[in-house]
């Protein structure tokens, strides 16, 4: 039995200010006999490594390692991962909150910290550890079967603990990825989906209810769960820039449109996204979505001119040679040494018949690059 009163608490935050507040404020509430400090998730690994901790309230943000992959650490090591974890936010993002609670949080706070939530929040945990319910007994139980490789066992305990917790998404998650195991792959899937159906935040869930279509190669089903995850966390953008791809070479257009534009809107690195995106679109002759994400950023910035050149590109590609003239012109204009521009800007003049035009830019294009083959062998062609 835990008494919070003398209790082993490990604090990890990258600002020593809120380290100082957190322990003044376990102080005043008389919580924590022994309240050890680390400013990384990689340092706090270290001293769980060495020293015996209840309980560790972790700040999501922080550099090195952050809160989730400490988290993460923690639930994977056979010694530490049964061990009480309080994640602290100042983030209001769902994604963040359903991050934690995929990988088993037993709590989280969100800044500015009171007395009141700390208490609360503690004290919850405390009677957690003291008191686990049931059907926390017969999980743990399971885990340990399943990992002696007795799945059959693991899901009878499993379906005991949903006795006391029927609607857990949790549980019937464990359950479906349990048949799984065995085969069972209309159990699994019928687990999983009233896992979704129960927890509208599930995201664990929804991954593995996607990635299952994916091998089914029932693509606009895992499409469909991929749509869902990403409103929900920006953890599953690369299963879901997979599934998109695979949507798009398989004729599902709309399905793939509407996860690359998902993934565009919520990515932290969305220029990377688009660039990605776009060479997917490019190889599978998809050239509308490239446009509009091209045209989109010359509204947002119309002295890009590098996405002006690629979206000439990408007309000239088309056959639209009009607008991409008009795009190759512009960058040529204010990009004068712009020699692949001005190719363009020939080739097209060739193509309307306008021989002295074109002559005009390959001699632009030589003077630049005496020796610019393509440029030769054009000039060589119509004369």
């Amino acid at each position: 039995m835990i008494n919070p009163e003398t209790m082993s608490i490990l604090i990890v935050d990258d600002m020593k200010s809120m380290r100082l507040t957190m322990r003044k404020m376990l102080q005043t509430l008389k919580i924590g006999g022994s309240v050890k400090f680390a400013e990384n998730g990689k340092e706090g690994m270290e001293i769980l490594q060495r020293l015996k901790c209840d309980l560790v309230i972790i700040d999501w943000n922080m550099p090195v390692m952050n809160g989730v992959e400490m988290l993460e650490t923690i639930r994977n090591d056979k010694i530490l991962r049964d061990l009480q974890v309080i994640m602290v936010t100042a983030e209001s993002e769902r994604d963040i909150v359903t991050e934690v609670a995929e990988t088993e949080i037993d709590g989280y706070l969100i800044k500015p910290l009171t007395l009141t939530s700390l208490d609360t929040k503690i004290k919850a945990v405390v009677e957690k550890i003291n008191n686990p319910d049931l059907a926390t007994k017969h999980r743990v139980k399971a885990r340990d079967l399943e990992e002696a490789g007795d799945f059959n066992a693991a899901i009878e305990q499993i379906k005991i603990a949903l006795t006391h917790k029927p609607s857990a998404s949790r549980l019937l998650r464990q359950l479906g990825l349990l048949n799984l195991k065995i085969g069972k792959y209309d159990v699994a899937e019928k687990c999983l989906l009233k896992a979704a159906a129960v927890n509208k935040q599930d995201t664990l869930t929804r991954a593995h209810l996607a990635e299952y279509y994916v091998d089914k190669n029932e693509l606009e089903k895992a499409g469909r769960y991929y749509l869902e995850i990403m409103t929900l966390s920006t953890r599953y953008f690369d299963q879901a820039l997979d599934a998109g791809e695979k949507l798009l070479k398989n004729g599902f257009i709309r399905l793939s449109i509407e996860i690359f534009s998902k993934i565009i809107a919520y990515s932290k690195k969305s220029n990377t996204a688009k660039d990605k995106i776009i060479e997917i679109c490019m190889a599978n002759k998809e050239h509308q979505f490239p446009l509009q994400i091209y045209e989109q950023s010359i509204r947002e910035k119309s002295s890009n001119y590098d996405i002006k050149y690629k979206a000439g590109l990408i007309y000239f590609q088309t056959g639209d040679q009009e607008k991409a003239l008009d795009y190759f012109l512009d960058v040529d204009s204010h990009m004068r040494g712009h020699v692949d521009a001005k190719l363009h800007i020939a080739k097209i003049y060739l193509k309307m018949q306008k021989n002295i035009q074109a002559d005009d830019y390959l001699n632009q294009i030589l003077r630049i690059d005496p020796k610019h083959q393509e440029t030769i062998e054009l000039r060589r062609e119509m004369w």
